[in-house]
């Protein structure tokens, strides 16, 4: 009977070690929070983008990824809450809404990373890298793309919220077309947007695809045949009425929409790229290294040049091939800096 007392308390000691051994192993894994802005974590647009780049870090890194998903701003000082209080070591908030519980939360909580995607604090926080991306490079493409497709003269884009981090892609859009009419002497209107007045249509949300439908039924009746609604899952009601029009093209925003919304590809005439999911996956790749010590107010600036945003293939047959040869003389044109998007000139007016 001792023997088998003794037998018995063995194996539960060894047991004890191998379960303490692994709750170590997970206690050492590093850890990422991501808090999602208005819209859900399946929004197909930012929220989406931002935890493929968790998820490919889990895969490749190993670290360990969780998110929570805000239904309103009231949720952002919760949710980061939560993060704190499980010693989370890297924060990730998602979207330009969250700026200000960023910032303060950060400020509060010195020892603690954060990325905050679509903003960078002016001036810059220590232990905060801001994620923000030069869409308005992009979208100067789809513009002279859409000017180039268009049958009636007019293209059309609209906004969710007005907030810099989506006027950028309607000026660049608006850009866009503007320079595809001085090189060729055509005189495209765009709806929706007008860069000089700093106004044009916004629904108000990120969520209701009913409002992105009006909108596009709108447009479509003012005789608009190519629209770009930067509203994340707002457009995909967008696309319902471009799709139900037979006769027009949408523009997607942030991912591919023919690999996200397969369902429209037939009327996707091209995507505008905000590569976030690389944004994070490189953050947290520099976080979770041996040497990192901080971000030291250092940002990332996705452009053209190092392929942080960029412009989905174009819809075959939608325009010639001289047309596409020219967006790669554009797209360097506008990496050397010899074509103005637009975009800094707009800020200095609306004095940003």
């Amino acid at each position: 009977m001792n023997k088998r007392i003794a037998g018995l308390v063995a194996a539960v000691l060894t047991l004890t070690l191998i379960l303490s051994a692994c709750d170590a192993a997970g206690g050492d894994a590093f850890t990422v929070g991501m808090v999602t802005d208005i819209g859900g974590i399946d929004d197909k647009s930012f929220n989406a983008l931002a935890w493929d780049g968790v998820q490919r870090a889990e895969d490749e890194l190993g670290v360990e990824g969780s998110y929570l998903e805000s239904n309103q701003q009231t949720d952002y000082a919760t949710h980061l809450t939560q993060y704190i209080n499980q010693n989370t070591d890297l924060i990730v908030t998602v979207g330009f809404l969250l700026a200000d519980a960023t910032q303060q939360f950060a400020n509060d909580n010195p020892d603690t990373s954060f990325a905050i995607v679509d903003f960078a604090f002016d001036p810059p926080i220590d232990n905060v890298r801001g994620l923000t991306f030069s869409t308005d490079e992009a979208g100067f493409l789809a513009g002279y793309v859409a000017a180039a497709a268009t049958q009636t003269g007019s293209v059309a884009t609209f906004g969710g919220i007005k907030i810099p981090t989506v006027t950028v892609f309607m000026v660049g859009f608006e850009s866009g077309v503007e320079y595809y009419n001085a090189e060729n002497g055509t005189d495209v209107q765009v709806l929706g947007w007008d860069t000089d007045e700093g106004t044009g249509l916004f629904v108000g949300n990120f969520e209701s695809t009913e409002d992105g439908r009006s909108a596009g039924e709108d447009f479509l009746n003012e005789g608009a045949d190519v629209i770009m609604p930067v509203a994340g899952p707002v457009g995909l009601g967008t696309a319902q009425a471009v799709q139900a029009s037979g006769d027009a093209w949408v523009i997607g925003v942030d991912a591919d929409w023919t690999a996200t919304a397969p369902e429209y590809e037939d009327i996707i005439l091209t995507s505008v790229l905000k590569l976030i999911d690389n944004a994070v996956f490189d953050t947290i790749e520099a976080a979770s290294s041996d040497d990192f010590q901080g971000f030291q107010g250092e940002n990332y600036v996705g452009t053209l040049e190092n392929e942080g945003v960029g412009l989905a293939d174009v819809a075959d047959g939608a325009v010639d091939q001289a047309v596409l040869d020219e967006l790669e003389t554009i797209r360097q044109g506008i990496i050397d800096g010899e074509i103005d998007t637009g975009w800094d000139a707009y800020l200095a007016a609306q004095g940003e």
